[in-house]
């Protein structure tokens, strides 16, 4: 909730009676959040999960237009963004938020359809990563991958097949890493268009991981890769 009230998102907050976090209760104050007091019953009625006493309406989430995430992002030393393929679950999108604003993505790419947006539920597992992170919504993804590589960057997809291994290639340059979809994986048109198909080779009787899982092993590489001690 911090997070949200630093981006002047929280417009009001609802407390149980027992509530006793002074601090966050004085950071509402501060910044004029209208505070009304509730029973447990009542949080509990409208929120999924441990509410931890409090709840807080927010404003919703808005898009950033793909040219403005390109131009943010080509100021910095190592450019980085995610492409995510027809991810459909919210607490894997969620997971991807954390772990790109934890290694330094600028922003994440999605489509418009047969993917799940910014909603609450992905914002509660982002743990106020979007609060540092953009996401564009786009309609076409080989359209997107086409522009991004006229502006210099290289594409890099995760899969499992007809791969090299993900600690192969050289991520020192404009990068983008697409992660596909939790059932099939990135789409055959999307493969064909991306630069470079990498894997993460694995030992276990388990021959794949899931979609945020295999997104920290790569970003976590890049970074160490652009960042060496």
């Amino acid at each position: 909730m911090l997070e949200a009230l630093v981006a002047k998102r929280v417009l009001e907050a609802y407390v149980s009676s027992g509530f006793s976090d002074r601090s966050l209760l004085l950071e509402l104050e501060t910044n004029h959040i209208p505070i009304k007091r509730k029973e447990t019953e009542w949080l509990s009625s409208i929120v999924k999960g441990n509410h931890q006493g409090i709840v807080a309406l927010i404003r919703g989430y808005e898009y950033t237009p793909l040219e403005t995430i390109i131009e943010v992002d080509g100021k910095k030393e190592f450019p980085l963004l995610l492409l995510l393929d027809s991810i459909v679950d919210p607490h894997n999108f969620g997971a991807i938020i954390r772990n790109a604003e934890a290694f330094g993505a600028t922003g994440i790419i999605i489509r418009k359809d047969r993917a799940v947006g910014l909603t609450p539920a992905v914002a509660k597992v982002a743990s106020g990563a979007l609060e540092h992170m953009l996401v564009a919504q786009v309609v076409n993804l080989s359209q997107t991958i086409n522009k991004l590589q006229q502006d210099g960057y290289w594409v890099v997809a995760s899969a499992l097949e007809g791969a090299i291994d993900y600690r192969e290639f050289d991520y020192r340059r404009k990068i983008v890493v697409i992660i596909g979809s939790e059932q099939s994986g990135i789409s055959p048109l999307v493969r064909k268009n991306s630069d470079v198909i990498v894997k993460i080779p694995m030992i276990g009787h388990v021959n794949s991981i899931n979609a945020s899982a295999a997104c920290a092993v790569l970003l976590a590489h890049i970074h160490s890769i652009r960042f060496p001690r």
